[in-house]
């Protein structure tokens, strides 16, 4: 016998929550605090399917609550929510509706549920979110360094730039040690950088963004890392297959692990060539090689084994 989930749609905002649940019917609010999503959460079993859009760190505690229940949740790009919404022919939108717009995406689509996160993966994914904003920072700063006017103000800049060094170092530290310390986590690492291209940075990424990784077949992991073509056709019309959607930091981590690739080893730099003599412009290129390399470390992830170069296997 199929048991059909309950589905419960959730409209995530910083100082409340928009619930509705098939099960009850209506629409109600509570606050988003510890102590009102435990209790929320500790009416429904582990049958439920819970959907909500994904809002930053404004459903942090929501998905605590719901993984220490046990029940079954998925954290939506908010474009499908949009999308689904106008395809239904829902054009209000306030957050009631939203919640209950939500339950009905989670009847019709049942997207796929997420993957358990550990609170190492949930540390790991904060610094590496940390260490991504001191980057950019630096890179703003040394670009207006090439256009100050005047050593005073080259001088001032030059300073901030030796802090965000400094914090930068620390934090990548504090990551290196957290990684060490976890068996599960260095374990996946060391998998992981066995592959020609995936240096600490990449490697990093994939493991707290990426949980599903060993998890989903190879299209799936493709999707989800935004690497995955789309067709663009109509009737006698073939447009351009595209990417787009899924994870932006761990695509942009596999495009960078692509170009060390091609340099590095031979297997993805002919691999690199043969599109490039295609006719294939050089940043699609690197991108199928960052698709490949996606694949092949989701076969690692899943077997449990080190990456193998074709010659010595």
């Amino acid at each position: 016998m199929i048991i059909t989930p309950r589905c419960v749609g959730i409209d995530v905002s910083k100082h409340h929550l928009d619930i509705f649940d098939e099960g009850i019917g209506v629409s109600e609010r509570i606050a988003n605090t510890p102590h009102a999503i435990t209790e929320l959460v500790a009416r429904w079993r582990c049958d439920a399917l819970v959907v909500f859009e994904a809002t930053g760190v404004y459903d942090l505690e929501l998905r605590a609550a719901l993984r220490a229940a046990d029940i079954r949740f998925a954290r939506i790009n908010p474009a499908r929510a949009r999308d689904f919404a106008r395809a239904s022919g829902q054009l209000a939108k306030t957050d009631p509706i939203d919640a209950r717009m939500l339950a009905a995406f989670a009847r019709a689509m049942r997207p796929a549920t997420e993957q358990v996160s550990t609170p190492a993966r949930n540390a790991l994914a904060r610094l590496a979110k940390r260490r991504d904003q001191l980057v950019l920072m630096r890179a703003q700063e040394k670009n207006r360094r090439s256009e100050a006017g005047d050593r005073a103000m080259v001088e001032r800049i030059c300073r901030l730039i030796e802090v965000l060094d400094h914090e930068i170092a620390e934090i990548e530290a504090d990551i290196s040690a957290l990684i060490t310390a976890e068996p599960e986590i260095a374990d996946d690492a060391q998998l992981m950088r066995s592959l020609p291209g995936v240096g600490p940075v990449a490697c990093m990424q994939l493991i707290a963004q990426m949980p599903e990784l060993g998890h989903v077949g190879p299209k799936q992991a493709a999707a989800l890392a935004g690497l995955a073509p789309f067709n663009v056709d109509s009737g006698a019309y073939r447009g351009k297959r595209k990417i787009g959607g899924g994870r932006k930091r761990v695509r942009n981590a596999l495009y960078m692990a692509a170009l060390n690739a091609v340099r590095r080893a031979d297997r993805f730099k002919a691999f690199y060539a043969k599109l490039r003599q295609a006719g294939k412009p050089a940043k699609l290129a690197l991108m199928a090689v960052a698709r490949k390399l996606l694949t092949i470390l989701n076969a690692i992830m899943r077997d449990r084994k080190a990456y193998i170069p074709a010659q010595q296997s």
